[in-house]
Parts: C-alpha cells; structure tokens; sequence
C-alpha cells in the first residue's frame, strides 16, 4: 500500500518508480492543495463573510417599531434600541431585553401579509 500512496504524495507516479524532482515535480504537487483552498473559499468563506455583512447591516438598521423574530422565534415590536441591545415589546404588558446580535431577521409587511394569509387558510380548511 505504501508503494501505491508514497508516489501519489511525491508528486505522482513517474515511470521506473522515481519521485519527482525539480520545478515540474513541485508545480504537480502543489496544484490540488491550490484548487482545494480556491473550492473551499469559493464556497465556505465567501458566503458566509457576505451573509455575516448582511446580517450587520440589518442589525444596525433597527429602528423602534421595527417587527422583528429572534433566534429563539419570539416574534415582537422594537421598543428601544441601545447601544448593544434592544427592547422588544411582545406582548401589551410584555417587553424583554436582547442582545442586538439575538434578533434573526425584520419581518417586512409582505412577509408578514403572507403568514397572516397562510394561517387564515390552515384554520378554515379544517372547519
């Protein structure tokens, strides 16, 4: 096994057995490593350096009276904003303090038009 994998490490199989030696041996081993790292930034560390920029723009927009969902799914209105937190009112005598990093996303009126218009249909297709 080792004489399959030893020459596969050093550059490929070369004929007779040899490893090779010399810039063409050192252009054929570095290649793969190169094409791993360009996949792998192209398809790990870009998006999500581009989805973590979105998510601080959308952060620093919050406004009071913003509809917002956390990322434990309580659904409320900004109440305050503060420097590293924010205020939601859940409820008419309920407000609780997050961390601004806690609020998942802002529900914009067509989202929200559009789960309205869903639940409607779920609760009057069962009657």
């Amino acid at each position: 096994m080792d004489n399959f994998i030893l020459p596969l490490l050093m550059g490929g199989a070369q004929s007779g057995g040899e490893a090779a030696t010399g810039p063409a041996g050192f252009l054929t081993s570095i290649i793969p490593f190169v094409l791993i790292i360009g996949i792998f930034y192209l398809l790990i560390i870009r998006p999500q350096n581009k989805k973590r920029k979105e998510t601080e723009k959308m952060l620093s927009a919050l406004k009071k009276g913003d509809k917002v969902i956390t990322i434990g799914g309580i659904h409320g209105t900004v109440q305050s904003v503060r420097e590293t937190t924010v205020i939601i009112k859940v409820d008419d005598s309920t407000k609780i303090e997050f961390l601004r990093s806690a609020v998942s996303n802002i529900v914009t009126s067509s989202k929200e038009e559009k789960i309205e218009d869903k639940s409607d249909d779920a609760s009057g297709s069962g009657a």
